[in-house]
């Protein structure tokens, strides 16, 4: 018996007239952005358009089209723009309409300012729909890709030898001009061209130079204040057993520029930074986000051209809307660590709880079942007395949240929606742009949540 099988009549397909309710339930997440942003206050926007010209799309569009690209993924000002025509969701939000990229990608650099206010507009819709109440939250940070180009990148031992190197033709193209009477230069060969390309040139590492110079103070800066809390630290530990403590003395860092210290050109205000998978060092800004515990929603967010996250504490918690209320406690890892930020905290009326050290994979069942030490002394330092808050049952608690809290939050932000690299290049350009995707996933994070 010949099996039959069901076949597709691919030109009757062609002209089925697909009605778009029926393509997306009610609780499609794109339904919800359009519904969420009908919740918006766009007056600053608004506000911003001119009388004259053309008429222009709605902002509730393109802020549609944007915030549901940036949450499913699609970052490209193209492809959003090709969606409209081929992806059931987008053409919803657009209204049928289809903005072209030019549109969309003029829309986001210009409005990135605004975002700032519509991402704590979010949080308190959040907030009135029993979602988020500000308590315990916790910090993360990781290294994004920037929109950067390694091949265009100089090192500072590198940048004095083109310097020297370009001085010294400019040299060579002086004489051979004050010689052209009597030996023309080589036929094609214009000299004040070529002076002026390498001055040009020059001029650029010039600008390149004085960047890793102020770098490498601001670098000098932080190094000297960790080598006096380490000297400090030391002393105090001899103090207290009463005899030199063992181990070498803290060497005292070496100030000024290091030849490996990076320039790039195409992004001058993105650095190189360590990946602390596989990738190695690249071209990258160290974005943090604020995460409330109890719903996971971002509720602070950062951004800098920082490689350690010593210095991220104060500009991610102070972003957080005071609309939101005040955190109670903050869970962080120990790359954050040292004195001046627990201090920063209590004054801000912060309980902090930051790992002194790094923690090991697996802790052995004995320290386990350990019994609590006795408090540390009033005059204890720092790490000591952190170290003991971390033991206790509160303390514990507290830090082992951020583990299934922060670091799932910058997950999903990285695999599920894909954003491993910035399309904008600049720190405010791409502060903005981290708003942006952080936005996205409070959305995402919101639909869930009401969902639950």
């Amino acid at each position: 018996m010949k099996r039959s099988f069901k076949t597709a009549d691919y030109e009757a397909t062609l002209d089925v007239q697909v009605r778009l309710g029926d393509c997306l339930p009610p609780d499609h997440l794109a339904r919800f952005v359009v519904d969420t942003i009908a919740h918006l206050d766009l007056t600053a926007i608004y506000t911003r358009y001119g009388p004259r010209g053309g008429q222009p799309y709605a902002p509730e569009i393109l802020l549609g089209l944007l915030f549901y690209g940036y949450a499913t993924g699609v970052f490209s000002s193209r492809k959003i723009e090709r969606a409209t025509y081929e992806t059931i969701p987008f053409r919803f939000i657009a209204g049928n309409l289809h903005p072209d990229h030019d549109t969309l990608a003029s829309f986001r650099t210009t409005f990135l300012p605004e975002l700032k206010d519509l991402f704590v507009q979010i949080l308190l819709l959040a907030q009135v729909a029993g979602a988020l109440q500000l308590g315990r939250i916790s910090l993360d940070g990781s290294k994004i890709h920037a929109d950067a180009s390694k091949s265009q990148a100089v090192s500072y031992k590198r940048l004095r030898e083109q310097e020297a190197q370009l001085r010294a033709e400019v040299e060579t193209l002086f004489a051979l001009s004050e010689q052209a009477d009597q030996t023309p230069p080589p036929d094609g060969l214009v000299v004040e061209h070529e002076i002026a390309l390498r001055q040009e040139r020059l001029a650029r590492l010039a600008e390149a130079k004085a960047v890793l110079e102020a770098r490498a103070a601001e670098r000098d800066a932080h190094e000297a204040a960790e080598y006096a809390a380490k000297v400090q630290e030391r002393e105090e530990r001899a103090r207290r057993k009463g005899r030199k403590p063992g181990g070498r003395p803290p060497k005292p860092p070496t100030p000024g520029p290091r030849d490996k210290d990076q320039y790039n050109f195409t992004d001058p205000e993105s650095r190189i930074m360590k990946h602390s998978t596989d990738e190695g060092f690249e071209q990258s800004y160290n974005v943090q986000v604020a995460v409330d515990q109890a719903s996971l929603l971002i509720v602070g967010l950062s951004l800098s051209n920082h490689p350690t996250d010593q210095h991220e504490i104060p500009p991610t918690v102070a972003s957080i809307a005071p609309e939101l209320g005040q955190a109670e406690a903050l869970a962080l890892d120990a790359g954050y660590f040292s004195a001046a930020n627990i201090a920063w905290c209590e004054a801000q009326g912060l309980e902090p709880y930051i790992a002194p050290g790094r923690a090991a994979h697996q802790e052995a069942l004995a320290a386990r079942l350990a019994p609590l030490p006795e408090p540390p002394a009033l005059d204890a330092s720092p790490k000591v007395r952190m170290a003991y808050k971390l033991k206790t049952v509160l303390g514990a608690a507290i830090y082992r949240a951020r583990k299934y809290t922060v670091e799932p939050v910058i997950g999903i932000i990285k695999e599920a929606m894909g954003f491993r690299q910035f399309s904008l290049r600049g720190e405010q350009a791409a502060a903005g742009e981290w708003c942006l995707v952080c936005l996205a996933f409070n959305l995402r994070r919101f639909h869930t949540l009401l969902q639950a």
